[in-house]
């Protein structure tokens, strides 16, 4: 089952994120609270957005959290997918799957013409699971990024 993720998610969408930078092997990277997430998923003006996979049993599984993009050579908004997660004990059963497809969904019914989002370069497991779905690499861009000390001093 795929729903939307409520207030009541925010300790558990905080830690399937402390779960995925271990497995991503950035654990010290974190920084958010989960006051930052409950800030920035139900504050006054959400700017991210998030689903929850459940169990038949109603245990979560996983979540996909992301924020709208928006394409100015289409013209229109696209869903940028910043994580998804599933559980490793929970992986196999489709609930990966099915937050894409409700994210997918999602897109078609409002107009979206992109649903996108990065994956490490070695994690073959999820590029595999990825391409299975008909994704494809944009091998010809590369992401950038400012952070931490670069971002102080050019917007300084």
């Amino acid at each position: 089952m795929i729903r939307s993720a409520v207030v009541d998610d925010v300790p558990a969408l905080y830690a399937m994120v402390r779960e995925l930078a271990e497995y991503e092997k950035a654990l010290d990277e974190v920084r958010a609270s989960e006051e930052q997430f409950r800030e920035a998923l139900f504050g006054e003006r959400p700017a991210a957005f998030a689903h929850i996979a459940e169990t038949d049993e109603g245990e979560v599984a996983g979540f996909a959290l992301w924020f709208l993009n928006f394409s100015t050579w289409r013209g229109v908004h696209g869903i940028y997918l910043e994580d998804l997660y599933v559980r490793p004990e929970l992986r196999g059963g489709g609930h990966g799957k099915a937050l894409l497809r409700e994210l997918a969904r999602i897109c078609v019914a409002r107009g979206y013409e992109r649903l996108e989002w990065s994956v490490l370069n070695w994690n073959t497991p999820s590029i595999n699971f990825y391409e299975s779905l008909g994704a494809r690499p944009q091998d010809e861009w590369t992401v950038y990024r400012l952070t931490d000390e670069a971002l102080v001093e050019l917007g300084s």
